[in-house]
């Protein structure tokens, strides 16, 4: 938490509600926090969009390493990767709704990690 420095801009976020299903018929409510993606503008807030995941070529090189020395792949995430990563830009956001500090209300986030439809 920290104050907004003048030059930049804070963005607004909002809790998101699911219910999955699991395969065994249960049902579990999940819960995430999104930014508004459509207040990020370029050169303002990010300078570039980038995931950071891995190229095809690596992928081909890791599976023919494996298959040349008999190796099993056991699990492969590629889906949330981007959530991980860390910013490159100092990017900040609004305390979310529920957990807003009491007598701190101006502070904000500094986000250190990306969030779900963070640019």
């Amino acid at each position: 938490m920290v104050d907004l420095l003048e030059s930049k801009r804070a963005m607004h976020n909002k809790w998101v509600y699911g219910l999955k299903e699991e395969h065994d018929v249960t049902k579990r409510y999940k819960v995430r926090m999104i930014v508004k993606e459509f207040q990020q503008q370029e050169c303002t807030d990010f300078t570039k969009i980038f995931s950071s995941i891995m190229k095809l070529t690596t992928i081909r090189s890791i599976l023919s390493i494996m298959a040349a020395e008999d190796l099993h792949l056991e699990h492969l995430d590629v889906k949330t990767v981007f959530l991980y990563s860390d910013l490159e830009d100092d990017t900040y956001m609004m305390q979310p709704q529920g957990y807003i500090m009491p007598r701190n209300e101006q502070w904000v986030c500094k986000l250190k990690k990306s969030l779900d439809s963070l640019k």
